[in-house]
Formats: C-alpha cells, structure tokens, sequence
C-alpha cells in the first residue's frame, strides 16, 4: 500500500483527542447528562490505547462467473454476494464525487478522522432535542465494513456493528492508521467496492448492473448520486418499491445539491439531473444453475457444480468449496460448446416433449481431452414447486396410486451423470464394444469367427429353472433377438448385427472378468452396490454371463466418454466441465487441465473403432461388416466418416445409442426414470425413437468441422497370424479334432446338424474355412447327412436398432431377470 506523508503531531493530536472524545460521542447519544463525566472519557482513552496496531483487510465475497466455451456466453453466476471488484480509473468520476457529497465532504482533507465532524457531532448529541448524528468518515465505514468481513464468528460481526464507544475507538485508530498507509484514491475504490447498495447488489460494479444494466464508468450524475444516496439506508430508499421510490428520489436530489456544494459540479448540472426520472433498468444477478443463461443448459451447469464440489483444491470440506465458488470471483470457461448443446436440445425436444414421462438423455464428449461439450434431457432444470405443483403423476402405477408425482416436466436430479441416488439404465448392446477391446487385448483379431447358433448353451451358472437357462439345466442360454441362428461371424459383422450368440461365446473364451476390467478402464462405473461388489471380486465377475450384452446400470455421460477413449487411440480423460478457470488476479488454475493418461493401446483402440463403424452404416477398413447393420442410418444422416452401436434392453425397456466422429461421441439414452420396469417400449428409429436425436446432436456439433477419417487398424490385429485349416470333410469326429490340434488350432464341435453328403455324425466341413489366425478356435460342423452341402452359413439374424436376446440373459449373477 502507498503511504503518504503525515504530519506526526497532527497525527499525535488526533490520536488524543478521538481517545477522549469517543467514548462521550458515544454516551451523549444514549445519556446526554454524562455524556462529559470524567468516566466515559477516562474509558475511551484507555480502551484506545488497547486497541491491536494492525488492521486486517481481507477481500470481500465476489461474484463468480460461469462462461460457455467460447468464453463470451454467460452461462450462469454463483455467488453469496453480488459483487465485483472494480478500478478505481473504471468508475465514473461522478460516482466518486457522489458518495463522498453524500458521506464525507472533507475526505480529501482529513487524516481519517474528521475531527469537525466528531466535535459536531457531540455538541448534536448531547441535546436530548436533536436527531442524533455520527462522525463517521469515509475511511471509518471502511474500516467497520473491513472488520465484518474479516470476522471469524457472528459475535465479531456484531462487535464491528455495535453502537459503542469501543467500536468507534477502533475505527478511528484504524482510519488513521490508513490514511497513512493508503492513498485516498485507494480507500475510495476499496469502499466502493465493499459497500452494499441493496437488492443484492453489493459494490458499485452490483449496484451499477443492478439498477441501470451498465457499468460503474458509464453512469451519469443521476444514477450515481442515486447509488450514492443508497449507501445510507438500501432497503428505506429501495426505488424498486412503492414506498421506496419517492424517498430515492429526494435522497438523490440531496446527494446532487450537496455535489454542488463540495465543487464536483455546476448548479445547471445539478438541476438538468434533478429533472431526470428516476428510471431502474437493471435487475437482479441470477444465481446458480436454476438461473442460467437458457433453462435447458441447468443439467450442464449442475454436473460442474457437482464436479466442483468434488475437487479437493477447493477446499478440504464441501461447505470450504462453495464458498471458494460462491465468494471467490472466479472466472471459469466451461466446456459447453453452444453448437452442440443447442444442437442436442433442440433434437431431444423433438423427439419427445418435456411433458412425456421416457427421458432423451443426451451427453456430448470431445475425444482426447475428456471436455463435456453438452448435456441435454427433455426436462426443464426446475424445482417443482409443492404448493403448486406442475409436475405429472408417476410413471410407476404403485407411486401414482400412492398420489406421488414423477420428476417430469421438472425436476434437478442428475438424470445424465448420476448420483445423489440415480444409478444409470441398462444400455443393452453398446457394452458389447468392451467384449472387443477384451478379446483384442487377448490377441483375438477381428477376423475371428464363431459359428454364432440361435442359442447358445454357455458355462455360466444360474439357478436351475431359471428363465435364462437352458430347458432343464442351470446353463445361461441366450438366444439372438430374433431366435434365429446368427452363423458364421467375425467380430466386424457380429457388431454390425449385434449377435447375443457370438459375444457370450467370446466372453466365455476369455473370460467376463476381463471384459469387466475393460469396461472399467474405459471409465464405466457401478453404482449399484451389488454390482460393484461384482466388479471387483473376480470370480463373481467371471460369472457374469450377461455382462458383455449390457445389464449393468450406466449413464449417458459414461458411454459417451468410454467410445470417445477409443476414438482418442485409447487415451482415456476424466470427464471435465471446465477448459479454464482464472482467479480475481487473472491467474490460471491447473485443476481446469485436462487429466488423460493412456488405457487402451494404440492398434487396440483403432481395431474397436473399425468394428464400431459397422453398425452406425460407415465402412470398417476392410470393408468386412456383413450385410445386417443395426444403426445404418447414422452415415447418411451425419455425412461424416462415423463409429457406434445401437442397443436395447429386454422387453425394450430402455434403448441406447452411441455415435462418434474423431472430435466429438455422442451417446443417448431413451429411459423412464422414475420407473425403469416401464411397460412403454423405447424405440430406436421412430422420430420418437433414440437414433434421431443422437444422430441430429452429432450433425450438429460436426456442422462447418473436418471430416477427418478414423484410422484403420494394422493387420496383424485386423486378420491375425493366418494359417491354412486342415481339410476334416467326412473324418469321424475324433480323427477331425486330431488333425486340428495337430495343427496348432483349437477345435470345438458344434452342437447343431447341417445337412451334408457326408455320413451322419461325421465332420461335415469346419467353420471357417480356409484360413484363420494362428492358434485360434475352429468349429466342427456336424453332418446330418441327407447328400445336401455343408454351407451352414445363414442369413444375418441382428434386427436394426435392437441389440437385446430373446429369452434373455439374467441382469446380474445368480439372478434370473433377463436383460439385453
């Protein structure tokens, strides 16, 4: 702080007197009588002397500001105090002059303490017939404003508000204090700052927003002897109000005479403004995330919310963090990109009205760095109001007839992210990617194939009887959707048709766990306890049949950023809201940086992309998707090289889509929150379907970007280590499965009969044929005989948008409640 030269015995002389006047200013005020005894005179003298020689000035609560990506977009404000701190060159010379014709005539004279002022006010005071007066300066508010701020407890507060000789005492040894310390130019700009000026609004920055929509170097004589006028009494001179308005104006009009008299302007100015009608244009700050820039963009700025509350740098407990948010004066640019989120509201409204009880949930996540580029639901971000509720009656019949209400059109619940008891949906066939990176990472290439049956009699266990089980066994059978068998697949066609029989059998080989371990990796968590507790026991996992076809609990947010992972070549990021957060002295904190580190390799991630091509209608590298594509629309739609996967529940429950180009995913999520057993079925590409919005947000978000093409996969992992399959037509079994295993394969017998020249029972032919990787598993197809041939390769059996069994598999181990 600049010091300015002071002359000591003036100071001295203060010093002395306010010790001894004080105390009487005070007294004469409630007992005019001994407002002179030696008593009260003795006390302030003694009480002043006590006084700690420094003043601590800690900063006043400021506004924080919530920007969307570009970093213009007012998203939304957080704040306990609507304030922030401004230049004392960037506020108008008026509103200077303003508060101190209004507060404190002589303040470029005195040191502090107006010594005239304390002696008026005595002399007021000790008349019972007067209105009692003050002598606070200026620089004495602030001091009084400084101590409330930097109190640690409500009695500090207090003792800094009180009407005593003790509290005067402090600030007038703390006034002169600094004045020598600070310029007057400086003390002005910090009161400014600090003072409150009602309706929220704290600081002449507030004030100036508040009441006239501009800022604080724009306002004219009016306004700011206006502002000026309020410091006094904010709520009595409130000029929103009724009662309010007419004392503004007279107070505003005493504030510009007295600017007159201390020589800040003309009387023809002070009568020109006096003639002004005193028009508020400003309004209150909105707060939080019921208040943002746009209803629709409340889910977004409640996940940062979440995710700041969650950052240990700000603060060791959550009542610590927001209260840095709310008080700090940050400036954060979130990663909302506008194009996307308008993009995705605009298609999940569409789709289906904020009125309709199934949820478009939409999440957009750029690939690379973990930035959420937009969140989106057919909801309005809204607390539905319990004296006059708007809300719907519940989806779910027991809750209806209970007379509750579901949690749409209104509701604040984290239907895209999870938590605060929102789980996720199951998602059906998208988790089927996590059964590719598993078997990739295993050295299983996509060119892998499995004669995939119409039902397929896995190890898994369950209960015997169950519906998921093979009749009159305790075996897990799944079934295809459509109960017919899925034939010969490699990984590329089998995503592209979504086969239940092709990645249960994968899964077995080997083995859930790491499937499990995959999805995991790839950022999908377990929020359901049990589920949880399965994920990380590995022999439970490894017994979760179902797993690969998508019977865990997930959220939009998660699959968005497990498929953005592969786009990024494997590299895995933290979901993030934020790009940059700045502090009120413009400096950057790291915790807004992306934090990524490396899950999947490199040839890994590239091979899952080229499979994931397939369903979404866009071409593997090779070109080997099969004729049956689940999504096939999206290609065309997008008009971009894209990658994904459709998938659907039992009973279609609930459906999902993923979509991706190199720069943004997009997934989707069409659900019942408020009762995931609904007995609607969520469609895929009905116009009120799933596909539409995923597919319409991704054009969105990539409309004026590159299309930039997905790199294909090496070879190696694409088409193995080939070798050439011995012939085994018309062996018997066994002479078959030496010859295999003699060759360095893995034979299996398949448990169907196709009709073949061959003798019954005989090998009629293996599946594949040719040449497949080295060390991998090939099928004994079984003659039937009958003199047909041993083509047993049938039709795609995949339904487009439909990745869900038939019969279906149980939802966790040891239960029997199918899924998809």
């Amino acid at each position: 702080m600049r010091k300015r030269d002071h002359n000591v015995l003036t100071n001295a002389a203060s010093l002395l007197i306010c010790g001894l006047l004080a105390g009487v200013v005070v007294a004469a005020a409630a007992f005019p009588a001994v407002a002179m005894s030696g008593l009260a005179a003795k006390a302030g003298a003694d009480t002043f002397g006590a006084l700690p020689g420094e003043l601590t000035m800690a900063r006043a609560p400021q506004i924080s500001y919530l920007l969307a990506s570009d970093g213009k977009t007012p998203l939304a404000t957080m704040y306990d105090e609507n304030r922030r701190d401004v230049k004392f060159e960037d506020i108008s010379p008026y509103m200077r002059a303003a508060i101190i014709a209004a507060e404190d005539h002589d303040f470029y004279k005195h040191n502090g303490v107006d010594l005239n002022g304390v002696a008026r006010a005595f002399v007021n005071n000790s008349s019972a017939t007067n209105d009692r007066q003050g002598a606070s300066t200026l620089t004495m508010q602030f001091v009084r404003m400084s101590i409330a701020y930097t109190a640690t407890h409500p009695a500090d507060v207090l003792a800094a508000t009180e009407d005593t000789s003790a509290r005067k005492l402090r600030e007038m040894r703390y006034a002169i204090q600094l004045d020598k310390e600070m310029s007057k130019d400086e003390i002005l700009e910090r009161y400014l700052n600090l003072a409150a000026f009602g309706n929220g609004a704290y600081g002449v920055f507030a004030a100036s927003q508040v009441y006239f929509n501009k800022k604080p170097k724009d306002l004219t004589i009016d306004e700011a002897a206006m502002l000026a006028g309020l410091v006094k009494a904010p709520t009595s001179f409130d000029p929103t109000t009724k009662s309010g308005y007419p004392q503004a104006v007279a107070r505003r009009d005493y504030v510009i005479d007295h600017m007159v008299t201390t020589g800040a302007i003309t009387k023809e100015q002070a009568e020109k403004a006096k003639a002004v009608k005193l028009v508020v244009k400003g309004k209150r700050a909105p707060n939080g995330c019921v208040a943002t820039n746009k209803n629709a963009w409340g889910f977004f700025c409640d996940y940062f919310y979440r995710w700041w509350m969650s950052q240990e740098t700000f603060g060791a407990t959550s009542y610590d963090r927001e209260r840095r948010l709310k008080s700090g004066g940050y400036t954060i640019v979130t990663t909302l990109d506008k194009q996307a989120q308008d993009g995705a509201d605009k298609a999940v409204r569409a789709a289906k009205p904020v009125t309709a009880k199934e949820a478009v949930m939409i999440a957009v996540i750029e690939p690379g760095t973990g930035r959420v580029r937009a969140l989106s639901v057919n909801r309005n971000f809204k607390l539905d109001n319990p004296k006059n509720p708007k809300n719907r009656p519940h989806s779910d019949p027991v809750q209806r007839a209970k007379g509750k209400l579901g949690n749409y059109p209104n509701t604040v619940n984290p239907l895209l992210t999870g938590g605060d008891g929102i789980t996720g949906y199951q998602a059906g066939s998208v988790f089927k990617i996590f059964t590719i990176v598993a078997a990739l990472e295993k050295g299983i290439p996509l060119s892998y194939t499995i004669n995939a049956p119409q039902q397929f009699k896995s190890e898994y266990i369950l209960r015997q009887g169950a519906p998921a089980t093979c009749p009159g066994t305790h075996f897990y059978c799944p079934t295809n959707s459509n109960k017919q068998p899925g034939g010969v697949k490699d990984m590329w066609s089998a995503f592209s048709a979504s086969t239940n029989t092709y990645f249960v059998p994968l899964q077995q080989q080997i083995g859930a766990a790491n499937v499990v371990d995959a999805a995991k990796r790839l950022g999908i968590q377990f929020r359901v306890t049990k589920e949880n507790d399965w994920a990380n026991d590995k022999t439970a996992a490894n017994q979760w049949g179902a797993f690969t076809l998508g019977v865990t609990d997930t959220t939009p947010l998660e699959l968005a950023n497990a498929y953005a992972t592969l786009a990024a070549d494997g590299k895995y990021c933290e979901p993030t809201p934020v790009q940059e957060i700045r502090d009120l002295n413009g400096n950057k904190l790291d915790v807004a940086n992306p934090r990524c580190e490396k899950r999947i390799s490199t040839e890994v991630a590239r091979a899952a992309v080229d499979a994931a091509r397939c369903p979404v209608g866009d071409n593997s590298s090779t070109s080997k998707c099969g004729g049956s594509r689940t999504a096939a629309e999206g290609r065309w739609i997008v008009g971009k090289p894209i990658a994904g996967k459709s998938g659907t529940t039992d009973a279609e429950k609930s459906a999902s889509l993923v979509a991706m180009t190199k720069q943004y995913a997009v997934a989707g999520i069409l659900a019942d929150p408020d009762w995931p057993q609904t007995n609607v079925k969520m469609k895929h590409k009905p116009a009120d379907g799933i596909n539409p919005p995923v597919f319409q947000t991704l054009k969105a978000a990539m409309a004026g970007k590159k299309a930039i093409n997905f790199d294909p996969p090496g070879q190696k992992i694409a088409l193995g280590d080939q070798r050439s399959i011995p012939g085994v037509r018309c062996l018997s079994i066994d002479q078959a499965k030496s010859r295999l295993s003699g060759a360095g394969f893995t034979p299996i017998v398949s448990s169907a009969r196709v009709t073949s020249d061959c003798p019954a029972g005989s090998a009629a032919g293996t599946s594949p044929e040719g040449r497949t990787i080295k060390g991998g598993i090939v099928t004994i197809t079984v003659s039937a005989g009958g003199g047909g041939n041993n083509d047993d390769d049938d039709d795609d059996n995949g339904r487009p948008g439909n990745g869900r069994p038939g019969n279906g598999p149980p939802t966790r181990p040891g239960t029997d409640r199918p899924g998809g």
